[in-house]
């Protein structure tokens, strides 16, 4: 039987390479609905091409646009985070792959968790922000959280068919983004035109930032936590920078089982929408004779101090993940606006983690709070 699909965040990179493996493969897969933020245009044009039975448009200033386009070929148009969180719990639906882009993905997770469904995660954020709690309701609701980051991917397959064995620890990979082994006096002057150009990925603006200044890194470490039930201490980070080696497992035996391909996240995108299976593909395969060398270095955490605040976040729990990732959000949106330089996104995380009050068991709404206190500091230390 097909599998049914909504989609949260369609008109992204996740969202659109999502399309193309459902495009691919029709045999498999109904979508039944979609959503943007506020990329109208391209909603429409999905909407037009798949007939999805539902789409939310989460801006609602772009409501009247969708709602006229759309009406008369009878598909439904909802708007808002109301709309967002309906399209995560709708019965009819299979799988919920939310691909929004930081924070906003947390509250429409929480209503696709009680609704017992399996989520397809790219949404790194929500386990970044709320990772305890997150952890208890998918327990509670018996909901199935299957990654789809390519490097939580990796540790997941990895980790097929070695239930009861033991990890000592996962070792994820990073390309070392556009700025690899540049120093603190060439990263003081770098503009966003610089940092926007990853080697090997192709990624919203957002998240090619972070990989850039290694915040990326960073939250997937702790999402690396949550997903996988790890200390601290059994999570390592290696500069990769052929990025083929997406991450891997080390057993307790001191074996190593590594996930390897071509950086393209239509593989981790598909092994989530049709696990336990894997279906045939037409990705492009990778020919080792082409890479006669893979290599391997340690990351600059002195330098690309995001790492580093990661780690501490991680250690430290409680709400100071959701401070990290708000933080993060408001200085990355203030980069790409050029008015803050590339290092001073890391001051600007490490003095909202110093300024926040500190809550070890935090509820949901002390983590909504959190995250609106952080955002407000973190413009007051730029402006």
């Amino acid at each position: 039987m097909k599998k049914t699909i909504s989609i949260l965040g369609s008109t992204g990179s996740i969202g659109t390479q999502a399309l193309d493996v459902i495009a691919a493969n029709p045999d498999q897969f109904e979508l039944e609905a979609i959503s943007a933020y506020s990329n109208a245009d391209l909603l429409i044009q999905q909407a037009l091409r798949f007939k999805p039975s539902v789409v939310v448009i989460a801006n609602e200033d772009k409501y009247d646009q969708v709602f006229e386009a759309l009406d008369k070929h009878d598909i439904k148009v909802f708007a808002g985070e109301a709309g967002l969180c309906h399209i995560a719990e709708l019965e009819v639906v299979d799988i919920v792959l939310t691909a929004l882009v930081g924070y906003a993905g947390l509250l429409p997770t929480i209503h696709a968790i009680k609704a017992g469904k399996i989520i397809a995660l790219a949404n790194k954020e929500t386990l970044v922000v709320a990772g305890e709690l997150i952890t208890q309701l998918t327990q509670e609701y018996h909901a199935t959280i299957l990654p789809v980051d390519s490097e939580h991917s990796a540790i997941f397959q990895c980790l097929t068919g070695e239930v009861g064995n033991p990890i000592e620890k996962i070792i994820l990979t990073a390309s070392g983004g556009p700025f690899r082994g540049k120093d603190k006096a060439f990263l003081q002057s770098v503009k966003k035109e610089a940092a926007l150009k990853h080697p090997n990925w192709d990624m919203g603006a957002k998240i090619t930032i972070d990989s850039a200044s290694l915040m990326n890194k960073g939250l997937e470490v702790i999402e690396a936590k949550w997903l996988f039930g790890l200390r601290p201490d059994q999570i390592e980070v290696i500069v990769h920078p052929q990025s083929i080696i997406h991450s891997m497992v080390q057993f307790e035996d001191g074996s190593i089982k590594a996930q390897m391909g071509l950086p393209d996240m239509k593989l981790p995108i598909q092994y989530a929408m049709t696990y336990p299976d894997r279906i045939k593909s037409t990705f492009p395969r990778f020919n080792f004779t082409e890479y006669p060398s893979l290599t391997f270095e340690k990351p600059d955490m002195g330098t690309f101090r995001n790492l580093a605040l990661s780690f501490e976040a991680l250690e430290k729990g409680g709400n100071l993940p959701c401070t990290l990732n708000a933080a993060n959000e408001i200085a990355v949106s203030e980069f790409l606006k050029d008015r803050i330089g590339f290092l001073e996104m890391s001051d600007v995380v490490e003095k909202c983690m110093d300024q926040i009050s500190f809550i070890s068991s935090p509820s949901l709404e002390d983590y909504v709070e959190t995250d609106k206190e952080t955002r407000k500091i973190a413009l007051d230390i730029i402006r």
